[in-house]
């Protein structure tokens, strides 16, 4: 079995040394994804937009792939602030309708570029 580069336009490129997902076997591995534009480069400011974004970013590199949300089986949420973990939870639920994937939310001291969250993601093309 191979391994394959996910990478597209309509998200963010990587500011560092790694993909913006890797697909092996039938399995799709995305890296933490910042609430960031990919047409402007801007954030949002409030975490229900950041939350959004970086769901939207989510969504770009699974549809590269030819996977949706529904594809996802486990998510890592990173937070900022666990204080905005209700409105991160409003926004997500939106996402995820009928069936929720596996998570993890974790309060993190400082993420890049200090956006308030970020948000990786396991997907499985069945």
């Amino acid at each position: 079995m191979s391994k394959k580069v996910i990478s597209t336009k309509n998200a963010p490129a990587a500011i560092g040394p790694y993909s913006q997902g890797v697909k092996f076997s039938n399995f799709a591995f995305l890296s933490g994804q910042l609430p960031v534009n990919s047409v402007t480069g801007e954030m949002p400011s409030d975490i229900e937009g950041q939350t959004k974004q970086s769901l939207e970013n989510v969504k770009a590199i699974l549809k590269e792939e030819g996977l949706a949300l529904n594809n996802v089986i486990k998510t890592t949420v990173f937070l900022k602030d666990l204080e905005n973990f209700s409105k991160v939870n409003e926004i997500y639920s939106q996402y995820f309708e009928g069936f929720y994937p596996a998570r993890s939310c974790v309060e993190v001291a400082r993420l890049p570029k200090d956006a308030q969250i970020e948000i990786e993601v396991i997907a499985i093309k069945e």
